[in-house]
């Protein structure tokens, strides 16, 4: 399993960005079978299998072996990574066509549901909580959207690679880079 699977195709990224295969890729983190999967989420192995079955024609989970159990044979699953990275070509590229933007726009409000749970999740009685809190604008011209993108993801890119290892303190990085100043109903270009 690789710390981490960069991902640049839209037709992964649309397999990944749907809650149940997050979830379903969740507990695939450790070889499991589809039944296994459906009794920790409280689903069907059925649903669960079509799920698994989107994300291994993804290239996003492994079948890693086979077992027989009761004469049918039995897949054993598991995630191709500990963690995703999404291309910003994919992911917050301005102009790009309603699909793609509605995909993009979609992961962001799962990306900061997700935010949301964990950081309710934290013990805030615990006496030290490193953590580190961002937010501001950048203005840039709309013929250096892709360098600025590009850039951001080339320094992201290196801070996973430097401290993505499996040593050490586990902390979540989550990015969003949306257009600010574009809401309902606005006119834009």
């Amino acid at each position: 399993m690789r710390d981490v699977l960069y991902l640049e195709e839209i037709e992964q990224a649309e397999a990944l960005l749907k809650p149940q295969r997050v979830e379903v890729l969740r507990q695939l983190a450790e070889p499991r079978t589809c039944s296994e999967v459906a009794e920790r989420l409280g689903q069907t192995p059925q649903r669960v299998y079509y799920h698994v079955k989107r994300l291994v024609e993804a290239g996003l989970v492994d079948l890693v072996s086979e077992r027989k159990v009761r004469g049918i044979h039995e897949g054993i699953y598991q995630a191709g990574a500990r963690s995703y990275w999404l291309s910003p070509r994919l992911v917050g590229r301005i102009g790009l066509g309603k699909a793609r933007d509605e995909l993009s726009l979609g992961y962001l409000l799962d990306l900061m549901e997700e935010v949301q749970a964990d950081i309710a999740a934290l013990d805030r009685t615990a006496p030290e909580l490193p953590s580190i809190g961002l937010s501001g604008e950048i203005h840039v011209r709309p013929e250096n959207r892709q360098e600025f993108l590009d850039e951001l993801q080339t320094m992201l890119r290196e801070l996973f690679t430097r401290y993505g290892g499996a040593e050490g303190d586990a902390f979540k990085l989550a990015v969003a880079c949306y257009p600010s100043g574009i809401h309902k109903g606005e006119e834009h270009d």
